[in-house]
């Protein structure tokens, strides 16, 4: 049991190691427009069955949170913030994803980029081409951008399925490993021009989730260096005798 002991001790370290990654990763990008937080979904799992089953915390699996983060005006018209559910559909080099982060540039090509220099698309996934001649745009709630009281383009609002999984690429976007659909409905939904939305990172929750994880490790290093000192003191025992 002393060595089990130590072992169940070392998958807690392990497992608060990969919390502790987190909430690094997530307090340095709170002001990163659009960025979803990192949160860590932990399992136990039970080695030996029986009497006295030992169960060892697991490193945990990490995914993205896609709670919607704060929305701030910012009077800029080539900013976007996305009200409900639905993401942006970006080109990048490694295909298409899809962010939260609204703010554009218009190229001198005419097209309509992210800040990070990706196309936005629509929803055909076709990059939208503006007059960088043609004025401010004028964008609507259902994505439709009118220059000069023409309409010049549709912002693509894209629904990704709840439980898809995520990965990151640059700033705040995220590639799902299941297809999206086009969101068709802009009762609930929608674009609101002149805001951004922020991290959707608690900065309260992380600081209070740093200082369990501190806590929790120096508890379990206690704990392996007082199941050492037992481990140590019976091995002398057996030696003496």
């Amino acid at each position: 049991m002393v060595v089990s002991s130590l072992y169940v001790s070392l998958s807690g370290q392990m497992a608060l190691e990969r919390r502790l990654e987190t909430v690094a990763r997530n307090v340095a990008n709170m002001e990163t427009t659009g960025y979803r937080a990192d949160e860590v979904k932990f399992d136990s799992l039970v080695k030996r069955p029986g009497e006295d089953p030992v169960a060892f915390a697991s490193t945990g699996k990490t995914y993205i949170s896609t709670q919607p983060g704060e929305i701030k005006q910012t009077g800029n018209t080539l900013d976007v913030a996305i009200e409900g559910e639905g993401w942006l559909g970006i080109q990048t080099g490694n295909g298409i994803a899809y962010t939260r982060d609204g703010r554009f540039q218009v190229a001198t090509d005419g097209i309509l980029r992210s800040i990070e220099g990706n196309p936005i698309l629509d929803n055909g996934n076709a990059p939208i081409v503006l007059d960088p001649l043609g004025g401010s745009p004028e964008i609507s709630k259902d994505g439709t951008i009118y220059q000069e009281g023409r309409q010049v383009g549709v912002l693509g609002l894209f629904s990704i399925p709840q439980n898809a999984q995520l990965s990151r690429t640059g700033n705040s976007g995220v590639i799902p490993d299941t297809l999206v659909e086009p969101v068709q409905d802009f009762t609930e939904n929608g674009f609101a021009q002149g805001f951004a939305e922020g991290s959707n990172i608690n900065p309260i929750a992380e600081i209070t989730k740093l200082i369990t994880i501190t806590r929790a490790f120096e508890s379990t290093n206690s704990m392996m260096q007082s199941v050492e000192s037992i481990r140590q003191q019976t091995i002398k025992k057996l030696g003496e005798g």
